[in-house]
């Protein structure tokens, strides 16, 4: 992939000032794109979001919307230090926040909540990424030092003509430290208790059931609700279903907003 000024307009990040509420306060909702891909994967939910009056944030990852050869240089802990930086910039002109993410964008804010306990107000994941059932992730720990990159996974899209304008390349020293950090997200389930709305594709050619599996059974959520996507697959905020995820989560979003009088 090469960079132009088309590209990176494509690629670029989306941010919404939002309109206080009724009530006066400002609700925020920040959205994390997946590994390889881009903001572009992420920005017609931030502007569906944007138009019901919420502020949005949904930030470019570090080594990506670029090249393949330079996210080569990053490592997961540079994305998930992004996305806490976001959420401080956020946090400090809303009342409340929820969070949401897209495969690996799922696990980050998993993560985030995780660690941010009580400062955020719900938590929105579309075919998060936090494990594997692939046994040829059992050799990336040596391939790593042996290939650069495996081919793209991204554009796995149902919909005729949606494109995710993600990578053609898989880097593996940045996905090797993506499944080192699921360890430790896994690990600390059981410290989200906010509200969960879950999605999940019947059909995904990228994450399989057992990342969904996983993290319902280890939340401690009261409130956690399981969406099935009929007519999607893995990037399923660019497919059929989009406007199913972008509906039920605005819905979502006002009402674990009202619940949570913020900080």
């Amino acid at each position: 992939m090469t960079t132009s000024p088309n590209a990176a307009a494509i690629h670029a990040p989306f941010y919404a000032d939002g309109t206080p509420g009724p009530d006066g306060r400002r609700i925020g909702v920040l959205l994390s794109h997946g590994f390889t891909g881009s903001p572009a994967s992420m920005v017609p939910w931030g502007q569906y979001l944007a138009e019901q009056g919420y502020a949005v944030s949904v930030p470019l990852l570090p080594g990506h919307g670029t090249t393949w050869q330079e996210m080569t240089r990053t490592r997961y802990d540079d994305y998930y230090a992004t996305l806490e930086r976001e959420f401080e910039t956020l946090k400090a002109r809303t009342d409340a926040i929820v969070v949401a993410g897209l495969s690996m964008g799922g696990c980050l804010a998993l993560q985030l909540t995780e660690r941010r306990p009580g400062e955020i107000a719900g938590l929105v994941l579309v075919n998060p990424a936090v494990a594997s059932t692939n046994k040829q992730l059992l050799a990336l720990p040596v391939m790593q030092y042996l290939v650069r990159a495996f081919p793209g996974i991204g554009s796995d899209i149902k919909k005729a003509g949606a494109v995710e304008h993600a990578y053609d390349k898989t880097p593996l020293k940045p996905l090797a430290s993506m499944l080192r950090a699921w360890k430790q997200v896994r690990a600390d389930l059981a410290k989200v208790t906010v509200p969960v709305l879950l999605f999940r594709s019947a059909e995904d050619h990228v994450v399989d059931p057992s990342s969904a599996r996983i993290i319902l059974a280890g939340i401690s959520s009261r409130d956690a609700a399981e969406r099935v996507l009929a007519n999607s697959y893995h990037v399923a905020t660019l497919d059929n279903d989009a406007e199913q995820i972008f509906t039920e989560s605005a819905e979502f979003i006002a009402k674990v907003a009202e619940r949570n009088p913020g900080s």
